[in-house]
C-alpha cells in the first residue's frame, strides 16, 4: 500500500513538473509576443482588420478642336449570382419572371436563363456569370429584376463595376487618340495621346481607410477621405473630326481599290503644325479588312524615294551651285556609277531636258548627275544640309515608338562610293513620312519649319492649364529666293509633271509624287514591293494645309503602282473635299469703305424721308406691297384688291390726308 502511494506520489510530481513547463513556455512566449513581436502582431492585426483603399480618380477626355468627344471613360458592369444566397421559396416565385426580365432585355431566350439558373442553384454556384459588359442604364434595369430587386443576400446579385475607356467616333484615328495597351510580355504600353498625355489625363487617387466587420464587408472609418481623388485634365487634341473623316475614308478606298498592304495620311495646318488629321490603316490577311494597326505616319521609317529630291534642289540652289535652267543629257534614261545603274521610270528616258524639268516629271538620271556632279569632292557638304533640315533625327513629338531616320554620314565607316547618288533619289537613306512632310510643310510656310503638334490645350472645367503653341524647329531652312523657285517647281509637277492626272483648273495644288522600291535587298529582292506616296500643300498660292499619303505593297498587276496613280488621288479628295465640304467663313473685303454714289443716294432719300407729308401721294405704277406700306405709314387705312401693281387708287392724289380715311386700290 505505501509502494503504490508512492508511486502515485511521483506520477502527481511528473504531471506538475510538466504543467509547471508548459506554464513557463507560455509565459516565456507571451512576453515574448507582448514585448519583443508585440509591434509586429499589433500592425498584423491592424492590417487585417484596418485597411486603405483607393478611390480611382476620373480620368480626362480627349476632344477635338472642334469640341467632339474623341475619348471618355464609362461605367462596364458585370452580374453575377449567388445561387446558394436566396431561400427555396424565394427562388422559386421569381426565377421565371426573373428568366423572362433578363431574356427580354438581353435578347437572348427567358428558358435559357431560367435553365442555367436552376443549373447554378444545383451546382450551388455561388458566382454564376448572368451578363457582362452593360451600360449604367442596363445595370439599373436588371437591378429592379425579380428576385435581384431583394439585394445580395436574399437574392443573391452580385455587382462588379470597371472603368472602360470609349471611343465615341469609333475607331477612326484609333492609334493617334491612342489607349493603354500592354506587349507581348505584359508590360505597360502607352499609345497615342492617351499614352504622351497621361500624367494630366489620369489625375490623382484618393485614399480612404476602411475597417473589417462581419461577413467580409469593409466600412469607411470615417466620412473624411485621408486623400481626396484629384480628376484628370481633359486633353483638347488637334485633330479636326471632320478633316480626319475625309482623310480616313479617303485612304480607305484607295486601299481597297489597290488591295494595298497598309498606308497612311496625315494633314497639316501649315502655319501652325496642328495636325488635323491623321490615319493609319493596315490588311488583315485573314478577313481583308483594313484597321488601325500601326501608327505608320510616325513610326514607319523606309527608303522615301523620289519625294527626297526636293533636297536635293534645295542644296544646290542654296549653294549656287547651279540653277533650275541648267540642262542634262538623260542619256537614254539609264546612267552608271560604280557598276550600278540608276534608271528613269520613262523608258529611253527624257533627252536633253533643264534641272527644273527633270524634278517635274521626277527624273532620276537628272537629280543624281546634279547632285553627283556638285559635291562629289565634298559630299560632307551635301549631307549637312540634310542635317541641317532636321532630318537625321526624330522630331520628338512624344509619342512612343517614334520611328529612326538614317542619313548615312561621310566619316561613317558605312559610307560608300554609291551613298551620294543613291541618296539623290531617296535611296540609303530612311525617314518617317511625317518628317518628310514636316520638311514640304516648311516650304510651304515660307521657310519656317514647326514641329508637328497633335495637342493644343489641357484644360481643366473652362480653365486652361496649359497651352502648345507653335514650335519652330527652324526659322529659315533657306532663302526666300529658293523658297520662291522651290514653290514654283513643286506647282509644276501637278500643272504638267508627274502629278498632272490630279490637276484641275478649279483648284490649286502643289507637291511632289514618290515610287520606291521597298525590301528590294531581302531575299534576292524576292520580298521587294512598292511604296508610293505623293506630298504636298494646297491651296498652292497660299498654303493652309500640307498633306503626305503613303501607301505601302499596291496591287502590280496594271503596273499602275506609281506615286501619281495610287496616293495622288487621296491627296486631291483630301484637297477638295475640305475646300468644297467644309464650312467657311468668308472675308469681305473693305467692308467700312464709304461708296460716293451710295452716299449720295442715302442722303437723297434721307432727305425725303425728313419731310412730312400731308397730302395723298401718287401710288399708280407702284407694286401693291410698297404702296400698301406707304399709305399705312401716312395713317391712312388700305384695303387692297387683286395682285401685282397698283392701277387705280380711290383717293387722288393731292388731296389732303384725312384722319382715318380709308383707300382702295385696284391690283393688276
Amino acid at each position: 500500500m505505501a509502494v503504490e502511494d508512492k508511486n502515485i506520489s511521483y506520477r502527481i510530481y511528473l504531471v506538475a513538473f510538466f504543467l509547471f513547463i508548459m506554464a513557463a513556455a507560455i509565459t516565456v512566449k507571451l512576453t515574448n509576443i507582448q514585448w519583443v513581436e508585440g509591434d509586429y502582431y499589433r500592425k498584423l492585426a491592424k492590417e487585417r482588420t484596418v485597411k486603405n483603399f483607393v478611390i480611382p480618380a476620373n480620368k480626362g477626355n480627349i476632344y477635338s478642336a472642334d469640341g467632339s468627344l474623341l475619348a471618355t471613360s464609362i461605367p462596364n458592369y458585370e452580374i453575377r449570382f449567388d445561387a446558394s444566397a436566396p431561400k427555396t421559396e424565394v427562388f422559386e416565385k421569381n426565377i421565371k419572371p426573373l428568366a423572362d426580365s433578363l431574356g427580354k432585355l438581353l435578347n437572348k431566350s427567358s428558358d435559357t436563363f431560367e435553365r442555367d439558373l436552376r443549373r447554378a442553384r444545383v451546382n450551388k454556384n455561388r458566382y454564376f456569370l448572368v451578363a457582362r459588359d452593360l451600360s449604367y442604364t442596363e445595370y439599373i434595369a436588371i437591378k429592379g429584376f425579380p428576385l435581384f430587386n431583394l439585394g445580395p443576400y436574399k437574392g443573391g446579385i452580385i455587382v462588379e463595376q470597371e472603368t472602360v475607356r470609349e471611343h465615341p467616333i469609333g475607331k477612326i484615328a484609333e492609334r493617334t487618340i491612342g489607349y493603354i495597351g500592354r506587349d507581348v510580355n505584359g508590360h505597360i504600353n502607352p499609345v497615342g495621346v492617351e499614352g504622351a498625355y497621361s500624367k494630366y489625363l489620369n489625375g490623382k487617387d484618393g485614399r480612404i481607410l476602411k475597417q473589417k466587420i462581419a461577413k467580409g464587408q469593409w466600412k469607411p472609418i470615417s466620412d473624411v477621405n485621408q486623400v481626396e481623388p484629384q480628376d484628370g485634365y481633359d486633353v483638347i487634341s488637334t485633330i479636326d473630326v471632320f478633316i480626319q473623316d475625309i482623310a480616313h475614308h479617303a485612304l480607305l478606298k484607295q486601299l481597297e481599290e489597290y488591295q494595298a498592304d497598309h498606308g497612311c495620311v496625315v494633314v497639316m495646318e501649315t502655319q501652325t503644325g496642328y495636325v488635323k488629321a491623321i490615319s493609319n490603316l493596315g490588311r488583315n490577311e485573314k478577313t481583308g479588312l483594313y484597321s488601325e494597326r500601326l501608327n505608320y505616319a510616325v513610326r514607319e521609317s523606309h527608303e522615301p524615294g523620289s519625294t527626297f529630291k526636293l533636297v536635293d534642289l534645295m542644296a544646290l540652289l542654296e549653294d549656287k551651285l547651279i540653277d533650275t535652267s541648267a540642262v542634262f543629257d538623260t542619256k537614254g534614261g539609264e546612267i552608271k556609277y560604280f557598276g550600278k545603274s540608276v534608271r528613269d521610270s520613262h523608258k529611253g528616258g527624257y533627252g536633253k531636258i533643264s534641272l527644273a524639268r527633270g524634278f517635274e516629271v521626277s527624273s532620276n538620271t537628272v537629280m543624281v548627275q546634279a547632285v553627283y556632279n556638285n559635291y562629289k569632292s565634298n559630299p560632307i557638304k551635301f549631307v549637312n544640309h540634310i542635317n541641317a533640315y532636321g532630318l537625321n533625327k526624330k522630331l520628338g513629338i512624344g509619342f512612343n515608338g517614334e520611328g529612326n531616320p538614317y542619313i548615312p554620314q561621310p566619316s561613317h565607316k558605312s559610307w560608300s562610293k554609291l551613298s551620294l547618288p543613291w541618296m539623290a533619289y531617296g535611296y540609303g537613306v530612311s525617314v518617317t513620312p511625317l518628317q518628310t512632310l514636316t520638311y514640304y510643310n516648311a516650304v510651304a510656310n515660307n521657310g519656317e519649319m514647326v514641329k508637328p503638334l497633335f495637342v493644343s490645350e489641357i484644360k481643366e472645367w473652362n480653365k486652361t492649364i496649359k497651352k502648345y503653341d507653335k514650335v519652330v524647329l527652324n526659322p529659315k531652312i533657306c532663302s526666300q529666293e529658293t523658297i520662291k523657285k522651290l514653290k514654283a517647281v513643286l506647282a509644276n509637277v501637278v500643272k504638267k509633271g508627274t502629278g498632272s492626272k490630279l490637276y484641275s483648273k478649279d483648284f490649286s495644288m502643289a507637291g511632289k509624287t514618290g515610287t520606291a522600291q521597298v525590301n528590294y535587298a531581302k531575299s534576292g529582292g524576292a520580298e521587294k514591293y512598292y511604296a508610293s506616296s505623293f506630298v504636298g500643300y494646297f491651296p498652292a498660292d497660299h498654303p493652309k494645309y500640307s498633306c503626305i499619303v503613303v501607301v505601302h505593297k499596291p496591287n502590280t498587276i496594271n503596273n499602275n503602282y506609281y506615286g501619281a496613280d495610287v496616293a495622288g488621288p487621296v491627296f486631291k479628295r483630301i484637297a477638295q473635299k475640305i475646300f468644297t465640304d467644309s464650312p467657311t467663313t468668308n472675308e469681305i473685303k473693305n467692308l467700312n469703305q464709304k461708296i460716293q454714289k451710295q452716299e449720295q443716294n442715302y442722303n437723297s432719300y434721307y432727305a425725303k424721308a425728313q419731310k412730312k407729308i400731308k397730302v395723298i401721294p401718287n401710288v399708280q405704277g407702284m407694286i401693291g406691297m410698297d404702296a400698301v406700306a406707304l399709305l399705312e405709314n401716312l395713317g391712312l387705312k388700305v384695303k387692297a384688291i387683286g395682285i401685282g401693281k397698283v392701277k387705280k387708287q380711290s383717293l387722288q392724289a393731292g388731296e389732303d390726308i384725312a384722319k382715318n380715311a380709308t383707300i382702295v386700290l385696284e391690283l393688276s
